[in-house]
């Protein structure tokens, strides 16, 4: 049996993680919450819908205790889950969010962690890992995608951190001058770097 404390600390770095995500939408506008940031659209209100969902599919049916949310069965997944319809509001997708955080606690809080699941997109013979599996899972995806959205977020107005309360006041010039140290070392070290990668001849 692994121990029970385990449980608590990635439930805890879950909720953590979850805090953190919601704050990068913090005064942003309606576009800039939800408009294409890369190539390939991600964008900062589709990130929490996405991991949202993620959170619904694995602490729901993974488990025999379905999400009360409206989702589409997985087979028909169209990756409508990584962005905001225009019909779509901010609160919305938070407020889903926030209610699969209600449904996957009570799954956490109620399961052992050795408790039995069957997750039938993935490949045999991983379909059937137990709670603690599963946790590992989907903090995993919390994690990667709160990067994310953290990468997004300085791009559009350079505001970083993982909480409202250790964010600290923008200064321009000092961040000016430590990316123009990193851009001199990365600029200093190309040619060694060509010169190194140049076949002997």
């Amino acid at each position: 049996m692994i121990d029970e404390s385990a449980k608590a600390d990635l439930h805890g770095r879950l909720r953590r993680d979850r805090e953190a995500l919601l704050w990068k939408l913090d005064g942003l506008s309606a576009y800039d919450a939800r408009r294409p940031l890369t190539a390939t659209g991600t964008n900062l209100l589709g990130l929490v819908k996405h991991v949202a969902t993620v959170e619904a599919r694995y602490f729901g049916e993974v488990f025999g205790r379905p999400s009360p949310e409206p989702l589409c069965p997985w087979q028909e997944s169209d990756g409508s889950d990584l962005w905001a319809a225009a019909g779509e509001t901010r609160d919305q997708i938070i407020g889903f969010y926030r209610r699969t955080w209600e449904h996957s606690d009570a799954t956490i809080d109620e399961l052992p962690l050795d408790a039995p699941g069957h997750v039938p997109w993935w490949p045999e013979p991983y379909r059937n890992p137990n709670l603690f599996a599963v946790m590992i899972h989907v903090l995993g995806e919390s994690i990667r995608h709160t990067g994310h959205a953290d990468i997004l977020r300085e791009a559009l107005d350079g505001r970083t951190g993982m909480r409202a309360e250790h964010e600290k006041r923008i200064d321009e010039e000092a961040r000016a001058a430590h990316r123009a140290k990193i851009e001199q070392a990365a600029r200093s070290a190309a040619p060694v770097a060509a010169e190194q990668s140049s076949p002997v001849t």
